[in-house]
């Protein structure tokens, strides 16, 4: 479960910035949703939102932690030899020219680890991996530049893989690569992240209503979506039951295969078909005629099921888009249930959607303390902070607080009367 993430200089984020999912002092001691977890001794949080006006940043917060993930898992295999560090620094003033710092704390079952880098455009400067085994810590590598030290407990061929690791490669990349056993399991916790980046290459085929035969490969490293006939609750059965829940018509779907011939050779494709109900009739649509909402509720629930059933974590920039209200609220729940959720999977968002504020849909889903707000300054330089930092009552309208700039993070459009006029 991820702790806390920090971030200094990587777009809008000039300063550094801190989000925790750590939960705080408040609410009741039958609240399900903070989960107490061994190797930590603050309770955890299995979502959280950030708001904010256009541009001020939120959408930041994702893109940095899923840079990170990408550094992690890519920069070794992927990038370049001479290709520098493809980071976004701070656009305006000295900033640019400094180094960009990436830190993440989080647990790995009974395991706390504390891992960061920070990089320029051509090199990674610095490096760092701590981890708490049974609570103690203790201090696995430190790299500055070239010259990387390693901590007595970190066993391995940490020699052999610190030769090949470029200047413009993370260890820890590299050291996944070379099966280094120790250093794998907070790799893998990287792998395990699901970002908007990552949903667009995956599912791009879902805007066609397509999807290609590696998608389903049962050597793909998910899940596949339609398994062979008799597999018990399989993740198709599971999204299935979401589009049901959805209330959008749809009762069944299945796939129709076809064969793309042609000079490159026979590639299979797999249509979706989506069955509507209406009164005593019923027809089958290509998921390409289905309404926008429909296709992004199908596209992201893969995504929502694989990080339930992995227990990773999802980052998901605008959940309203194209979708109900009430679905992002359903969402939100699914991974505050303990029922739903009980392998403590993680979903960080961003929204507009005031309503997961409000009690328009019942009771509000969100905890004061799962809720933050980006703001720029004059400078163009994002901040990041909790709700919590204006302690509203227990009682508070926090959808018509926000709305009325008690929290800030809303937009200020000035005068757009000449619009109308």
């Amino acid at each position: 479960m991820l702790i806390e993430f920090r971030v200094e200089n990587h777009r809008s984020l000039r300063d550094e910035q801190a989000l925790t999912l750590e939960a705080g002092r408040i609410g009741e001691s039958s609240d399900p949703r903070p989960r107490s977890v061994a190797g930590h001794g603050e309770s955890l949080l299995p979502a959280a939102v950030i708001y904010g006006a256009n541009a001020s940043g939120k959408s930041n917060v994702l893109a940095a932690l899923a840079f990170m993930r990408e550094a992690v898992i890519s920069s070794h295999r992927q990038w370049e030899p001479e290709g520098g560090i493809p980071r976004t620094a701070f656009a305006w003033g000295d900033k640019r020219n400094e180094p960009s710092m990436f830190e993440v704390s989080f647990l790995v079952g009974e395991s706390k680890y504390v891992y960061g880098f920070s990089v320029d455009d051509e090199v990674v400067q610095e490096e760092w991996l701590f981890a708490w085994p049974n609570n103690h810590k203790q201090v696995w590598f430190e790299r500055e530049g070239a010259v990387i030290k390693f901590g007595e407990h970190l066993k391995g061929p940490n020699e052999s893989v610190k030769e090949v690791t470029r200047s413009n490669a993370l260890f820890l990349s590299v050291a996944a690569q070379h099966g280094h056993k120790q250093l794998t399991p907070a790799y893998a916790w990287f792998r395990g992240i699901m970002s908007e980046n990552v949903l667009a290459r995956r599912h791009s085929a879902f805007r066609e209503g397509l999807m290609s035969e590696t998608f389903f490969s049962s050597n793909d490293d998910q899940y596949s979506l339609f398994p062979r006939a008799g597999a018990d609750d399989t993740l198709a059965a599971r999204v299935g039951q979401l589009l049901k829940a959805a209330d959008i018509g749809v009762v069944d779907m299945k796939r129709v295969e076809s064969e793309d011939v042609s000079e490159r050779g026979t590639h299979m494709w797999r249509r979706i078909l989506l069955q509507h109900q209406a009164g005593d009739d019923d027809s089958w649509l290509d998921l390409k005629e289905e309404s926008q909402g429909t296709k992004t509720l199908f596209q992201m629930a893969p995504s929502i099921f694989i990080t339930l059933n992995t227990g990773g974590l999802l980052l998901v920039d605008e959940l309203e888009s194209s979708l109900h209200p009430s679905l992002g609220s359903v969402i939100v729940k699914m991974f505050n249930s303990p029922k739903k959720n009980p392998n403590n999977a993680q979903i960080l968002f961003t929204t507009h959607d005031t309503n997961l504020l409000g009690t328009t849909l019942g009771e509000p889903p969100l905890r004061r303390d799962q809720v933050w707000f980006t703001e720029k300054d004059e400078e163009g330089a994002s901040k990041l902070y909790p709700l919590t930092d204006y302690k509203p009552r227990k009682a508070e309208n926090l959808e018509r607080g926000y709305l009325q700039g008690r929290y800030g993070a809303i937009p200020f459009l000035g005068d757009i009367a000449w619009i109308t006029e």
